[in-house]
């Protein structure tokens, strides 16, 4: 009889010990995922000095549409390093994703001002950069569904019997999607300089 009490506490043992490590693992593959977003936003903020660079010369009396590209930049930076150190921090997430709406305003007004400007318009640098830039923001929605993806998954695991208990006794805590509300504010800027 006491070799069936200890059979069933090592078997215990062994079902808590596998429930860890599948948390571990899944935690661990949405940060992975979140890294791919890390990448191609950095991407993306590389980009944008140089896209306000080659139209500052151009958009001389847009100073105050440049300026604004280049804040909601910054913060979107700030907001993608304080995410990046802790990708389970739905405060981070949150303010992550405000910024990115910022950025996505601020370049879509550039954007509409370059459009009156037909030299901008067909500056080879700026053709090249705003292709780029429609690149980047489609792997970043890639990027993003995956990291949500894995999020769900790690989500659903950890609110799942009998992990919910694993989890709650380790810390395992929720992770926040990485989400944008607007609809319009979803899609790749559409920029054509034909």
């Amino acid at each position: 009889m006491e070799w069936v009490f200890l059979i069933l506490i090592v078997l215990a043992v062994f079902f808590v010990i596998n429930l860890y490590n599948r948390l571990v693992a899944y935690r661990n593959h949405y940060k992975n995922a979140f890294a791919q977003i890390d990448v191609q936003l950095t991407r993306r903020y590389d980009l944008i000095p140089n896209l306000v660079e080659v139209a500052k010369g151009y958009l001389k009396h847009e100073r105050e549409t440049l300026e604004a590209v280049i804040q909601a930049r910054n913060q979107a930076v700030g907001g993608l390093k304080q995410a990046m150190s802790d990708p389970g921090n739905p405060d981070a997430m949150r303010q992550l994703s405000q910024a990115e709406q910022g950025l996505s305003g601020a370049l879509g007004r550039l954007f509409a001002v370059a459009e009156a400007y037909p030299d901008l318009k067909g500056n080879q640098n700026m053709q090249q950069l705003s292709e780029e830039l429609t690149s980047t923001e489609n792997k970043v929605a890639f990027a993003r569904q995956a990291y949500n993806d894995s999020v769900m998954e790690y989500n659903t695991l950890r609110e799942s019997f009998p992990a919910n208990l694993i989890a709650g006794n380790f810390g395992f805590k929720g992770a926040e999607l990485l989400d944008i509300e607007d609809k319009k504010k979803r899609e790749a800027p559409q920029v054509s300089f034909n």
